[in-house]
């Protein structure tokens, strides 16, 4: 079974609680921000090879806040069809636009987001400027698309697109960023049954096809039902 959750920020308390579910085989994917890799002290490095050692596999997209500078220091290996770093034996972070084959459904996933406070934070060291995508991340997003005719199961990303950011929080900034608008083109070209989004701290199904994960752990192909989720 695949289960999502989304926006960890970093909390042992809540990875716990969301690996309780897991059985070995099982995969826990976390939308974003999943926090664990910031200092690289000895004490984080403990605990990620706890992460990987674990019940289950541990995956993760990027959100805004991590330590970019540190991820791109694993190694880049073959995994699930795609490319994903290895940061140890059952925990890896998938690359941004790469689609994998995970229990016989296809993930198209595409990390990444915006920080809402650039300016209260200090650039290498709590805001990275890799936090949002670049054309090659788009470009590899395309390809794997087309690969795949146009169609996949699932697409995982940490930022919504930008009419779901607009209908979930209206008025909530008036400047819209590149990767919310090219995911609203991808909205629109590809053929997918549903998508998982994090960032915006809210479990709530937006009709069939799109669902806002944060606290909650989610089995992955279990249609959303919308009394199962609130504001």
């Amino acid at each position: 079974m695949i289960y999502l959750t989304a926006d960890l920020h970093g909390d042992p308390d809540r990875l716990r609680a969301a690996r309780r579910k897991l059985r070995r085989r099982d995969t826990l994917i976390v939308l974003g921000d999943f926090g664990f890799v910031w200092t690289g002290d000895k004490s984080e490095q403990k605990r990620l090879r706890r992460i990987a050692k674990g019940r289950g596999t541990v995956l993760f997209l990027d959100g805004a806040h991590e330590n970019f500078d540190l991820l791109e220091e694993y190694p880049l290996v073959d995994f699930a069809g795609g490319r994903a770093r290895k940061l140890g034996e059952r925990l890896f972070y998938l690359e941004r636009g790469a689609c994998y084959t995970i229990e016989g459904r296809s993930l198209l996933c595409m990390g990444g987001g915006e920080s809402e406070d650039p300016a209260d934070r200090e650039e290498g060291v709590s805001w990275w400027p890799q936090e949002l995508p670049d054309e090659a991340d788009f470009a590899r997003c395309r390809e794997s698309l087309a690969a795949h005719f146009g169609k996949v199961d699932y697409i995982l990303t940490h930022t919504p697109p930008l009419r779901l950011r607009r209908f979930l929080l209206p008025g909530d900034r008036e400047q819209d960023n590149r990767l919310e608008i090219f995911l609203d083109t991808l909205a629109d070209s590809a053929d997918y049954r549903c998508w998982y989004f994090g960032q915006l701290h809210l479990d709530r199904a937006v009709g069939p096809r799109a669902v806002a994960v944060y606290r909650r752990v989610l089995p992955l192909w279990v249609p959303p039902k919308k009394k199962l989720f609130h504001r």
